[in-house]
């Protein structure tokens, strides 16, 4: 495979932000988004993913953190799919259930070209600290459409919201690691019987 790295940046009236990011990389991250919790589970994702990640942004936080979530997202996304390129070699699917202490989550991953998000996870209040726990959400429904992946988080179980929402980054992280793995039998095919995962 060639290197596959990518970097994106969007502006708007609400956010700046700019995205580096190297697939094939160690889990390394430089993450600044002034949302704190929101960079502790970017940094998860960039660890479990093995992909490295710069991830700058500034928004509107002085009017919620939704826009600088959504956003991140958006453009996290648009890096991932210009790093993938024609998606050729990789494993395309991958899914796992992740445990932390009481929690269960499993996320799987169609890295299809085709954005669609299926959403199965409730959160027992509407808070981490300060931060929403339906931009969760947003987050993924953003990368997922962006980034041209087919994306199912479930979460089976589990009563504490940080370790809800932290194991769907890692889940999500795990899965994508996964495919996005180099296939050894088919190095150099597109994984789909039309030739193209351009949707």
């Amino acid at each position: 495979m060639s290197p596959r790295s990518a970097e994106v940046s969007r502006k708007t009236r609400e956010t700046e932000i700019s995205v580096f990011v190297h697939v094939d990389g160690t889990g390394k991250s430089d993450i600044s988004t002034g949302v704190g919790f929101f960079d502790h589970m970017l940094d998860q994702l960039s660890r479990h993913s093995l992909i490295d990640m710069t991830v700058k942004a500034k928004g509107d936080l002085h009017i919620d953190d939704h826009h600088t979530v959504e956003d991140t997202g958006i453009v996290l996304g648009q890096a991932l799919s210009k790093a993938l390129g024609e998606r050729r070699g990789i494993m395309r699917y991958a899914s796992i259930d992740l445990a932390m202490d009481e929690t269960l989550t499993r996320a799987a991953i169609d890295v299809s070209g085709r954005p669609f998000l299926v959403w199965n996870v409730g959160f027992p209040s509407p808070k981490i600290g300060t931060f929403d726990t339906e931009l969760v959400r947003e987050f993924f429904q953003a990368l997922s459409q962006h980034a041209g992946i087919t994306l199912h988080v479930a979460n089976h179980y589990g009563a504490n919201n940080h370790h809800i929402a932290e194991t769907c980054f890692k889940a999500v992280a795990r899965a994508l690691r996964a495919a996005t793995e180099a296939d050894p039998r088919q190095p150099d095919a597109v994984p789909s019987t039309k030739g193209s995962l351009k949707g």
